[in-house]
């Protein structure tokens, strides 16, 4: 008779540092695994759906308002937008007073996206968001934008 050998939890990283940086990569994969479960049932990731709610909420909204929004390069966003635009989910219109410039708008199939709850990032953020004091919130958001400035700083 083979003998079952009980799974031990694995050892957590040593000191606070490390520990935290352990969550922040299981947050990370765990962002990863719900944008792609939602490109298989939306049509759409993560970062596309989110895009498409800035947009729905703003339309008309320049490329240079949404990346400065999402704290990402131009050149990221203009790839996402590409994408959109080639799925017929937002539309790209250039600025009447500054032909440089191009603002984008929902189409209807942006909007039947930007109107779905179910299955997205959002959906499970809004259920934890529900769950925290709002001094747990303002702390953690406090905590992330020192993170993201930590980051961003050159060595």
């Amino acid at each position: 008779m083979a003998m079952v050998r009980e799974k031990a939890d694995p050892p957590k990283p040593q000191g606070e540092t490390l520990q935290f940086m352990q969550r922040l990569w299981s947050l990370t994969h765990a962002l990863e695994v719900r944008s792609k479960r939602m490109a298989k049932t939306l049509g759409v990731t993560g970062p596309q759906r989110l895009v498409i709610r800035l947009i729905g909420q703003t339309p008309g909204l320049p490329a240079r308002d949404i990346a400065e929004i999402l704290g990402i390069h131009p050149s990221t966003l203009t790839g996402i937008l590409a994408r959109l635009v080639r799925q017929g989910l937002i539309r790209r219109e250039v600025d009447g007073a500054d032909r440089r410039r191009a603002q984008f708008e929902l189409t209807a199939g942006g909007k039947r996206i930007d109107r779905e709850r179910k299955g997205t990032v959002e959906a499970a953020v809004r259920r934890a968001l529900t769950r925290a004091t709002p001094n747990v919130i303002a702390n953690t958001t406090e905590l992330l934008e020192m993170l993201v400035v930590e980051l961003d700083r050159p060595e």
